[in-house]
Order: C-alpha cells, then sequence, then structure tokens
C-alpha cells in the first residue's frame, strides 16, 4: 500500500464541511480485498481493538487496505481524545487507487494520525509489535503542543457559538476573528483595543501602585530597591513583614511573601533578581490571595486563590505526596490544562526549610505542608470560586484599578480576609495589575462553579448581533467567472463597500493590483479577508483551489455559478465527468449561510439542479423568462433575472426592475449574449447582498470591458479600420460563446488566433478548432508557453485536425510563439475585417497589441 499527495484540507471541501486530511492510496491487487490477506484482521484487531466494525464500503463487496486505512486513522485520532467524527473512501477511476478523507480537529494531528495508522497496518501485516498506548500518547502530544490553549479556547468556543468566524493567525495564542474591515484581534487574554502604554504600565508595579493609590484604590506601601541592604533598609522602613519580589513580574516568578528575617529577605531578592533587575519591596498585607477579572467595564469572575499545598497521612513523605497531587489527570506541566503540576524547585524547599520540613519529612495525618507562599496556578496552587460573593465596592475598586491602568481585560490581584466586605473595612489591598490574565481558574476552577469568560471577552469585542462578517460573493463555473467576479466587484464598490477581489488575475483591494498571477485560490481569498480595508469580498473559485485546500471561509452569503455547459479540465485530479465537476463546484452552493443567496443559471440543468443543495434562497438566471424552471420559481414568488424585449428585468412577487441593455456597455446593446449572462449574474449577486438599484444602475454603466478593466475577456480594439478581439476563451463552451457573440458584428473577412493549453484531453482541443473551423475564414495557430506536458508540436496537431472538416476556413497558418501569431494576424488586417485572438498570457499579450494599436493609430 502507497500512500501519497497527502492535502490539508482547511476549509469546506468536496467531502465534507470539516477540516480534513486527504490522500491518495494505492493498493496492490491482494490489498484490494483484506480477506486476500490470512489472519491480517485478526493482528489488527489484537493491536487496536478500537477501530470497530470493518464492512464493505459503497457498492463494493470487499474492503480494501485504502478503507482500513481511514478507520484507523480516524479512530487512533479519536482514542486521543480529538473530536472527529468523519471520514471517507473513494475509489478512482485507476484500479486498486483510492481517495482516503479523514477529519482533523488540528492538522498536524491528523496527518500524524495518517503515517501511524500506516504504520499500525503495516505491523499487523508483518506481525510484527505495535506499540498503540504510545501511540495515543504522541498524538495526544502533538495535539497539546499545537491547539489553542484553555484560555483562547473558550474564548474561541464562545466566538463560534455566536457564529464569528475565527483564523489562528500564529502557531501561538493570535486569533483573528471575523473578516475584512469588522476583524477583530485578540492575543492570549489580550485585545487589540489594549494600548502597548497601558501593558507596559500593568508591567511596573511601582508606577500601578502610584495610579491606583491616585485613584483612591487601596495599595500596601512600599518601593523600589536597589540591592540586598537597600531592601532591608525598605523593609525597616515599611515594617515587617513584607513581600519582595520583581518590578515588573509575573505568574507570581521570584515572589517571596511573609518576609520576616534578614535572612528570608536575602533569598528573596535573590530569587527576584534571577527574573529581574529591578527589585519592589512592599507592605505584607495578611489574608486570603484573590483574583478579581475585569473584562470592559465590569467585574466577571473571582476566584481565592491557595498555594501549593499537601496534606498528610503519617505515611507518605512530602516528595511522595507531591508526586500523588501531580498524578491528577487536571494538572499539567503547561497552560494546556486546567490545574499545573506543583513544582519541586528551590522555592518549594525554601519554604518547607521555613517550616522546619524538608522533602522527606512525613507530616502527621490531617497536617497541611504549603510549599510556596505566593498562590499562583503556574506554580501549582488551586482556586476556588468565590464570583457570587464579591461585595459591590470590591467590585467597583477592581473596575477602577483596570481603568485607570487602562486595560480592557485584567487580572486584579486582592489580598484582604474576605471579600464580602470592603477592602478598606479591613485593611486590605490591591497587590497588582495584570494584562492578559490567566483565566483558567475562572473557566476551570479547583472548587465552584465556571464562569463564562470566553463569553465576556467575546461581547466586548463584538456588540450583540455582530458577527464581525463582512458580505463574500463567491463566483464559479466553467467560463465568465472573471468578467462575472470584476462586474460584481465594481457593483459593490459603486455601492461605496471598500472592494476586495480575487481572480485569475491578481489580486485586488479597492481597484487595486496588490498580487498578480492566478489568485483564484484559497491563498488569496483568505489573505483578502484579513486586509483591514475590505468590506466585502468577491472571490473567484476555481477548481484547483478548491481541490487542493477547499474554501478560505466556512460560509459566504452569496454563491454564484455561471454555468457548468461541457466543462473543462476533465480528466484531471481524479475529475472526470461532468458529475464530478458539479459536484466540485458546487461546494460553494453548499457553503450558503442560512439567509444567504445561491445565483444560479437556469438555463444549465446542471447548474440549476444545485437549487437542491443550498441552505440559502436561490436567484435564478436565464435569458428566457419562459424557461421552465425560471417560470416555476417566479411563480413561487422568488427572484429571477432574465431579458425581455431588451432590457434586463429583475422580479420578485409584485417587485420589478428593469434596465436597458443599450446601458450597459459590456454587452454592446445587448448583443454579446455570453456578456449579458455575466451582467445577469453579477446582478443577481449584487440585489443578493443587498446593493441599492441606484448604485446596480450606475456600477452597469461605468462598467466597461476594457483591456485595464477587465482584461482578456472581450476587448475590443480598432486597427486600421478593422475590429480586433481579445479574449481568454480556453475550452469549447467559451469559444461558441465568442463565435455566437462575433457572428452579430460585421465583418468582410474573420479570421481567428487560437492555440490551446495542453492540459486538456484531446477531444476538447480539437473540439475548439471544429467550432472555428464554421465561423472564420483564416486561422492562425500558435505553439507557445502552454504545453503543459505536451510535445513539440502535439497541441498544433490537433488543433489542424479539427480543421480537417471546416467548412469555411480557407487559409490556416501554423505559428511558433504567441506574438509573432499576433502580428502576423494583424499584418493582413484591412479595413472592415474582424480578427479574434485567443489570447494565453493576457497582460503581456494585451500589452502588445495595445502597443501595436497605438503605433497605427
Amino acid at each position: 500500500m502507497e500512500v501519497s499527495r497527502v492535502r490539508a484540507l482547511r476549509g469546506p471541501n468536496l467531502w465534507s464541511h470539516h477540516t480534513s486530511v486527504e490522500a491518495i492510496v494505492t493498493c496492490t491487487p491482494e490489498e484490494e480485498s483484506i480477506g486476500e490477506l490470512p489472519g491480517f484482521e485478526s493482528r489488527l484487531r489484537v493491536r487496536f481493538p478500537q477501530i470497530g466494525g470493518l464492512q464493505p464500503f459503497g457498492h463494493y463487496e470487499t474492503i480494501p487496505l485504502a478503507h482500513v486505512l481511514e478507520l484507523v486513522a480516524l479512530h487512533l485520532q479519536a482514542e486521543a481524545g480529538c473530536p472527529v467524527t468523519f471520514s471517507r473512501t473513494t475509489a478512482t477511476l485507476e484500479t486498486g487507487t483510492y481517495q482516503v478523507v479523514v477529519e482533523y480537529s488540528e492538522e498536524d494531528v491528523g496527518r500524524q494520525a495518517l503515517e501511524l495508522a500506516q504504520q499500525l497496518i503495516e505491523a499487523a501485516r508483518n506481525d510484527t509489535p505495535f506499540d498503540v498506548p504510545a501511540a495515543l500518547a504522541q498524538l495526544r502530544a502533538t495535539d497539546e503542543d499545537v491547539r489553542l490553549g484553555p484560555s483562547t479556547g473558550s474564548i474561541v468556543q464562545a466566538a463560534v457559538a455566536r457564529n464569528i468566524p475565527f483564523r489562528r493567525l500564529t502557531e501561538g495564542s493570535m486569533v483573528m476573528f471575523g473578516w475584512g474591515s469588522r476583524a477583530r484581534r485578540i492575543q492570549a487574554a489580550e485585545i487589540d483595543a489594549t494600548g502597548a502604554i497601558a501593558e507596559s504600565i500593568a508591567q511596573d508595579k511601582e508606577l500601578t501602585k502610584k495610579l491606583l493609590d491616585a485613584a483612591g484604590v487601596p495599595v500596601p506601601q512600599g518601593r523600589g530597591v536597589s540591592d540586598p541592604d537597600d531592601a532591608w533598609a525598605a523593609a525597616m522602613e515599611i515594617g515587617l513583614p513584607v513581600v519582595i519580589k520583581p518590578k515588573d513580574g509575573n505568574q507570581g516568578k521570584g515572589v517571596t511573601v511573609n518576609v520576616t528575617t534578614r535572612e528570608q529577605l536575602d533569598a528573596g531578592f535573590k530569587a527576584a533578581s534571577e527574573f529581574r533587575d529591578d527589585i519592589l519591596v512592599e507592605r505584607y498585607l495578611p489574608g486570603h490571595d484573590y483574583r478579581l477579572l475585569v473584562v470592559g467595564d465590569k467585574l466577571v469572575a473571582a476566584a481565592r486563590r491557595e498555594p501549593p499545598q499537601v496534606v498528610g497521612d503519617g505515611e507518605r513523605s512530602v516528595r511522595e505526596l507531591v508526586e500523588q497531587v501531580n498524578l491528577d489527570p487536571r494538572r499539567g506541566d503547561g497552560h494546556g490544562t486546567s490545574l499545573t503540576k506543583i513544582r519541586f524547585d528551590d522555592i518549594a524547599i525554601g519554604t518547607l526549610d521555613q517550616n522546619g520540613l524538608t522533602p522527606d519529612s512525613v507530616p502527621a495525618i490531617g497536617q497541611r505542608v504549603v510549599l510556596r507562599n505566593n498562590a499562583n496556578l503556574s506554580t501549582g496552587g488551586s482556586a476556588t470560586d468565590v464570583t457570587d460573593d464579591v461585595h459591590p465596592e470590591v467590585a467597583a475598586r477592581a473596575v477602577a484599578a483596570a481603568h485607570m491602568i487602562g486595560l480592557d481585560i485584567c487580572g486584579v490581584d486582592l489580598v484582604c480576609d474576605s471579600v464580602l466586605k470592603p477592602i478598606e473595612d479591613q485593611n486590605g489591598g490591591i497587590v497588582e495589575v495584570n494584562a492578559a490574565p490567566g483565566l483558567r481558574m475562572h473557566l476551570a476552577p479547583s472548587f465552584g462553579k465556571p464562569r463564562p469568560i470566553g463569553e465576556a471577552i467575546v461581547d466586548t469585542l463584538f456588540k450583540d448581533g455582530d458577527d464581525g462578517r463582512i458580505p463574500i460573493v463567491a463566483v464559479t463555473g466553467t467560463n465568465g467567472k472573471t468578467t462575472t467576479v470584476r462586474l460584481i466587484a465594481h457593483l459593490l464598490t459603486a455601492s461605496g463597500l471598500r472592494t476586495g477581489m480575487t481572480n485569475t488575475d491578481g489580486v485586488y483591494i479597492e481597484g487595486r493590483r496588490i498580487e498578480s498571477g492566478d489568485c483564484s485560490g484559497p491563498r488569496s481569498a483568505r489573505n483578502v479577508l484579513l486586509h483591514p480595508d475590505v468590506d466585502a469580498a468577491v472571490f473567484e473559485t476555481a477548481r484547483g483551489g478548491l481541490l487542493r485546500e477547499g474554501l478560505a471561509y466556512d460560509k459566504c452569503q452569496v454563491a454564484v455559478v455561471t454555468n457548468i455547459g461541457s466543462g473543462d479540465h476533465l480528466g484531471l485530479n481524479y475529475i472526470t465527468t461532468l458529475e464530478d465537476l458539479a459536484v466540485l463546484k458546487r461546494v460553494i452552493v453548499q457553503n450558503v449561510a442560512v439567509g444567504g443567496m445561491a445565483v444560479l443559471n437556469a438555463a444549465d440543468p446542471t447548474v440549476a439542479a444545485m437549487a437542491e443543495r443550498t441552505r440559502g434562497d436561490v436567484t435564478f438566471f436565464a435569458q428566457d423568462v419562459g424557461n421552465p424552471v425560471m417560470a416555476m420559481h417566479r411563480a413561487q414568488g422568488r427572484r429571477v433575472v432574465f431579458v425581455e424585449e431588451g432590457y434586463l428585468v429583475a422580479a420578485q412577487e409584485s417587485f420589478v426592475e428593469r434596465i436597458d441593455l443599450k446601458e450597459v456597455p459590456i454587452t454592446r446593446g445587448g448583443v454579446v449574449g455570453f456578456q449579458v449572462e455575466n451582467v445577469m449574474a453579477s446582478v443577481a449577486a449584487a440585489w443578493g447582498v443587498g446593493t441599492s438599484w441606484d448604485a446596480i444602475r450606475l456600477g452597469l454603466k461605468t462598467f466597461v470591458g476594457e483591456s485595464d478593466n477587465a482584461p482578456g475577456r472581450f476587448n475590443v480594439f480598432d486597427y486600421k479600420g478593422a475590429t480586433v478581439i481579445a479574449d481568454y476563451g480556453h475550452n469549447p463552451d467559451a469559444i461558441a460563446a465568442l463565435v455566437n457573440a462575433v457572428e452579430s458584428m460585421p465583418a468582410k473577412r474573420r479570421s481567428v488566433v487560437i492555440s490551446g493549453a495542453g492540459d486538456r484531453r484531446d477531444q476538447d482541443i480539437t473540439q475548439q478548432t471544429e467550432i472555428l473551423g464554421a465561423a472564420f475564414d483564416d486561422v492562425l495557430l500558435y505553439q507557445d508557453q502552454c504545453q503543459r506536458g505536451r510535445a513539440d508540436g502535439e497541441v498544433i496537431a490537433l488543433l489542424r485536425a479539427g480543421l480537417s472538416n471546416a467548412t469555411r476556413t480557407g487559409h490556416v497558418e501554423e505559428i511558433n510563439g504567441e506574438f509573432v501569431a499576433i502580428d502576423r494576424a494583424l499584418s493582413r488586417l484591412e479595413d472592415g475585417d474582424l480578427c479574434l485572438i485567443l489570447i494565453d498570457q493576457v497582460d503581456e499579450a494585451l500589452a502588445h497589441i495595445t502597443a501595436r494599436v497605438k503605433a497605427a493609430s
């Protein structure tokens, strides 16, 4: 069994809405059925009994090894604790070759599970050992390394519950919520609105206390110190006991509390110096350690923190008791679990020494042994939720502290006897204010109920009803995609929206191209959604990107399918039939949001059938209003766009909007049929987004199909009295549409310049010239950069074969070089002629033609 071409489908895709790993798996003849592998299934079950039942899939009567790989990879992830449920194996037309798809929650884990599944299967085949527990531990470790921690994860889960899209920007905790101009970002428990100055203030504990004191918030007396002698002097000024800590520390690192002797102070100074040079000494406040969490202008959670400790049983040593506590599955080494393991370091040993104990001491039954004086979860402490106990004045002081520093999310550390009464009544004080506070103690306290912290933070980022989404219009089809994308973007821009656009020419933001080349895939779409100046996005969605990665978003507001026709690129990447192509193209239709709109070509039966697959509504378009699909749809009171007596008509129930096609330059007065279809699709899409009809009319009037506006899409030039048309048509349907368009244009003699893309099927290449041979007098065939794996001269031979029975063509030339062919065609033109040039290198060819036209004028 050979596993190849492993891809990560990072968005909704051909197979499902789930993120998945896809692999091509090739089986030998004996591996086509595990029944032909004696003893394999029983050996597999001995090693991995969790695999469950093995049944033939689809309409097959046997179980190929590829299907076993799928199930093992899925169940390994499930057993490792990953929330995955979807997998699939599909046979291709190649005997023994399958497409295996397995859902993942984390890409690295999904890829690793596929590799481990292959190793497990090989072990079962060869009857060699395989350590399943070790494999599961490996998957869990990878999952913990790469997945979001519980704090950031809680915010993401709250966003998802509100239908807010998210994207992880780094391997750490930086996450973007929403899209484009409506996006917000967080880094752990810090939001993008938090200023750098506020964060700097929070790190400077001395400045923090000064500001809080100015705001009337109780704080302990203290000052910065330069050396142990100065620290002791400060302690004498303040009065023992004191606390010594780094001036800008965090997570309780280097903090020593309840210092009562010079020896303890010297040790504390040394511990603090290991983290920072600036040291602070302040009065020790007796009482409990509380963490108050402020989000926005509200106190949303409070917890009483306890230092790491164990309780003696009269038998085990302190070290053994710590080891026993650390076996709690809630405790881990980092921040990926709700609690942290207790550390046995110098500070713990020093704390024991202060109490006359060593790690090997055996505490009496019930004796409480504290291993640190500060109560911080990152050092192994625990937390008890006390949110419901907080006195209103205590909450007000916490909010005032956060606002004084300027923090949107703030962890306020309070020391006092109880939060049930005001701080001033018990000589308590706020000892620290923390930016990016840990949330674990509130999400999963050791005791008490968890608090909805993620929801509170998301509510701060987005007002009620705001999902952070901008309108996304996805466009796919066989022909007309790029023109339709450009026109939709133009209409949205006319309505005042700053529009981002991707197509086969590049990435555009507000009409300015920021990246060139074929940008019709998900990577380019994701970049547009990152851009802060984008209020709406229009994406050309080509088959290649869909197959490689899936969609760049979870849902779109409008999906447009221009046509399928006889298809294109058939035979590539296991898309071999029109049905296969339709299933792929309809992915955007299946991922229209509830309340969104699918815009479908009613004149194309394959496209019209997609209406059953959308969660949104449907707008049908077709030139013929009498089309049965259109008539039924309109009778149901739903949206239709059609052509009637030279007008484009948009109708729904009693609403009717009519636009004279003479006012739509791209259609040349309604004569160019395929452009009329592109306009209908674009108008329906803009209508679906909610664009005003005034903006739609203005956009249609100002969109001219020139080379700088819609390059390679029926660009018309006047060359010495002849009409020259440049177009990127590259499949039989496009050629037929172009022929239909130019036949309505007068000409004395018609010529065409054409090549063929080598990655098309032979019949597709030949069919193009079969169509042209009946419509053009002269045909110039050229060979250039579009061979794509074909042998020299092979494409031209196929094109010439298509002209063998031409009914009109009388002159044929074969030319090497696209620009040479263009120059040759232009040199043969006379006044009143028409020449259609089917370009391959769009930008370069248009620049070449434009230069020739200018030189001749």
